[in-house]
């Protein structure tokens, strides 16, 4: 134990003569070299709390669906009664996640990300009035957040503002979307189901 003391303190002592012939080049390279990992290290960091942000929402997303699928309606009451309960006791532990990666934004970037999500807005309210329209405006806007060639028409404005955007609220524009299209198309699917139900019913009615 003491002479574990006694090493470290000659380490200390010969760091601290190193130290003492270090040139004020070499300071500052190695002070660069340390800022530069913690760099790697911020990064990391971001990336990790992001993609945790993303599992949060893939979570909620697949909790709602559930509570709204019609499988859900399928079952009886008493079955419907305790999944709904463990279904909203599973909301609730995701929610209390709270994950904030924040975005540095100049002032131009802040507006598009306005723009853009007021855009976004209009179109969601119209969703139960005009389901079809809605779906195939969401579409646009998504062709006008991708890369590769799109399968449908492209919103020109849109997509100038997306540009706009900080890089990070791209990638968080693109994928409120792609949520968004998602629960229409479960919707859609529901309906169907339903409607298709409704139309089967006086059939095996009168077959009875």
């Amino acid at each position: 134990m003491a002479q574990a003391k006694i090493q470290a303190k000659m380490n200390e002592a010969a760091q601290a003569s190193l130290a003492g012939t270090l040139s004020m080049a070499d300071r500052s390279g190695r002070l660069l070299e340390t800022l530069d990992q913690l760099e790697m290290r911020v990064e990391a960091l971001r990336d990790a709390a992001s993609a945790m942000e993303q599992e949060r929402e893939c979570i909620l997303e697949m909790i709602q669906s559930i509570q709204s699928s019609q499988e859900m309606r399928n079952i009886c009451a008493g079955e419907r009664e305790e999944l709904t309960l463990t279904a909203n006791r599973l909301m609730g532990r995701t929610l209390s996640v709270e994950i904030s990666v924040g975005t540095i934004r100049n002032s131009q970037q802040a507006e598009a990300l306005r723009k853009a999500t007021s855009i976004i807005d209009e179109i969601v309210k119209k969703l139960l009035d005009d389901m079809d329209s809605s779906r195939q405006k969401l579409l646009a806007l998504h062709a006008a957040c991708v890369t590769e060639a799109p399968a449908v028409p492209i919103d020109q404005k849109f997509q100038a503002v997306v540009i706009s955007c900080a890089l990070e609220d791209q990638k968080k524009i693109k994928r409120r979307l792609e949520t968004l299209l998602r629960n229409v198309e479960n919707a859609q699917n529901n309906i169907k189901i339903m409607d298709h139900q409704k139309l089967e019913d006086p059939i095996a009615n009168g077959s009875q």
